[in-house]
Parts: C-alpha cells; sequence; structure tokens
C-alpha cells in the first residue's frame, strides 16, 4: 500500500474501502472483512446510517487505532456552525472514536462557510487530523480555499474513466488539495466494466478491468475508495500495488473521458432536488 501526504504532513493510504449503501446490519462484518483483507482507510458518513456498525468493526478487528485512517462526513441538515460541532460529536460517539483522521463537508449546500469554521476549529483543537470537502466542484473550492483560514486538505469527487476531471484535478494540486475518487467505477454504469481499452489493457497485465482502473487513479495520485460486501472482490481490489500502467495505457484511458457525471450533478436542479430528498427518504435514494 503506497501513502499521498497531505499539506499539513499527515499521511493518508492511496487505497480505502468505502461503505456507502452497506446495510447497517452486514457493515460491521463487512468491514472487519475489509481490514483484515488489508485495507486501512475506512470511509464513512452521518447520512450512510452506518458510523455505529463501522464503530463496532474498528473495536473488533484487532488491529491498532493509530493504524486506521477513519473518515466520515457532515450531511446538509448539519450545515452551520454549531450544527456541525454538535455532527462532528455525534458522529465520534456513534464511531466510539475520540477522534477523526479526516471529517468533510458532504455537499456544497447550505451554510457550508459556518460548518467550515467549526472544522477549523475542531482541527486547531487537534480532534480531526485532516478537514476537507466532498463534492465540491471547482468554483466553490477555489472561493472557499480565498475565504478560509485553512485550506481544505481533501476534496473527494465523483471521478472515473468516463469522468476525469482533469482540469479539476490540476486547480487541486495547484491549491494543495488531495484528491480523492468515490465511486472509482461508477458502479459499473455505461458499460464501464465491458470497455473494449479496459479489457485490453487489463488482459495484457493479467488483471481485471476493475483492477485497472484502480491503478489509472493512484498512479496519477489521486486516492481511492472502491466498495464491496464479498471478500474475494475486496481482495482483488487490493492487488493493484504489482503493476504500473504504461504510457500509451494512461493515453488510451484519457480516450474514454466523456466528460459528464455518471453518478452526481451538483448544478442540474433536479440533482439538487435529490440531494435534499435524502434527507427525507434516505433508503430510498442513491448518492455519494
Amino acid at each position: 500500500m503506497d501513502f499521498v501526504t497531505l499539506q499539513n504532513g499527515v499521511q493518508m493510504p492511496l487505497e480505502g474501502f468505502g461503505v456507502f449503501q452497506v446495510p447497517e446490519a452486514d457493515c460491521e462484518q463487512v468491514v472487519c472483512e475489509a481490514i483484515a483483507a488489508g485495507y486501512r482507510l475506512l470511509d464513512t458518513a452521518s447520512s450512510y446510517q452506518n458510523e455505529e456498525a463501522v464503530g463496532r468493526a474498528i473495536r473488533r478487528c484487532g488491529v491498532p487505532r493509530a493504524e486506521l485512517f477513519v473518515t466520515t462526513k457532515a450531511y446538509i441538515q448539519q450545515m452551520g456552525y454549531e450544527n456541525t460541532k454538535a455532527a462532528f460529536q455525534e458522529s465520534l460517539d456513534r464511531l466510539g472514536l475520540t477522534y477523526l483522521d479526516l471529517y468533510l463537508i458532504h455537499m456544497p449546500f447550505g451554510d457550508y462557510y459556518g460548518s467550515w469554521r467549526a472544522l477549523e476549529e475542531l482541527y486547531a483543537a487537534g480532534r480531526v487530523r485532516a478537514i476537507g470537502v466532498c463534492n465540491f466542484l471547482p468554483d466553490r473550492l477555489l472561493d472557499l480555499c480565498y475565504n478560509a483560514k485553512v485550506t481544505p486538505q481533501v476534496d473527494q469527487i465523483e471521478r472515473h474513466p468516463h469522468y476525469q476531471r482533469p482540469e479539476d484535478v490540476a486547480l487541486m494540486r495547484e491549491l494543495g488539495v488531495q484528491p480523492e475518487a468515490w465511486a472509482p467505477f461508477a458502479e459499473g454504469l455505461k458499460g464501464m466494466f465491458t470497455e473494449p481499452v479496459l479489457l485490453e489493457i487489463a488482459r495484457k497485465y493479467g488483471k481485471t478491468p476493475a483492477q485497472v482502473i484502480l491503478r489509472w487513479n493512484v498512479q496519477q495520485g489521486v486516492v481511492v475508495i472502491p466498495k464491496s460486501v464479498h471478500r474475494a472482490r475486496m481482495e482483488e481490489n487490493l492487488q493493484i500495488w504489482d503493476f504500473a500502467l504504461s504510457g500509451e495505457d494512461m493515453e488510451q484511458i484519457a480516450a474514454l473521458d466523456k466528460g459528464c457525471p455518471s453518478m452526481l450533478d451538483t448544478r442540474k436542479v433536479s440533482e439538487v432536488r435529490r440531494v435534499y430528498d435524502y434527507l427525507h427518504h434516505p433508503v430510498l435514494t442513491s448518492l455519494s
């Protein structure tokens, strides 16, 4: 496993394990298996409704807390200075932890400036090792950076071969913000796993298209958080550190970019409505 060093010197694993849409009833065992497989970065959120299960797995897994990198997020209804301070403690309590490694603002909506002030205070107090945002497009990220005392250390975004966002990633590099890719497979939408280019590259290295996609991300220094509830797939997703894509491979994958999201578009009115609807129907609505 390789690591990236955030702007504040904190080391973050380049590959982690996401628990979005993992039911609370299954999550503890799934996370225990992921940790046993070798994952050390765990990514959850208050809106996923499985923080307690993640916490139980952390206590049960036998791996020292200091070796784990735990991320969670504050959702829209938790925006605003006081709301976010309370939400942070609620997440800590559900996880059963005394500190977080990374705390993120989940969506660029509501009073996220008030929330950011809360995150800055929590960071200064040593209650969280790094702070950042999720789903912030370049304009909102840049505006926040211009107005913040502490620049976000991470921006977690939808990124995969169909939505590569080179300009967004370049801006993050300029600002010192670490890009992190959620849904690196876009949940297999739009024929992701049957792309001829990915199949051919996978055959060349004796790998799977999923492993090629993950390698493509980490080889560019982008953190990935794939999810699976199957132990064999968890292990497969970790087997990306024994090969490297060539420059030609990278160029071929670059040509797959469709230039638009497959999962979430925060500039579309219908998507903003869907994101807010999640507050009232969290089980029925899909988002990350």
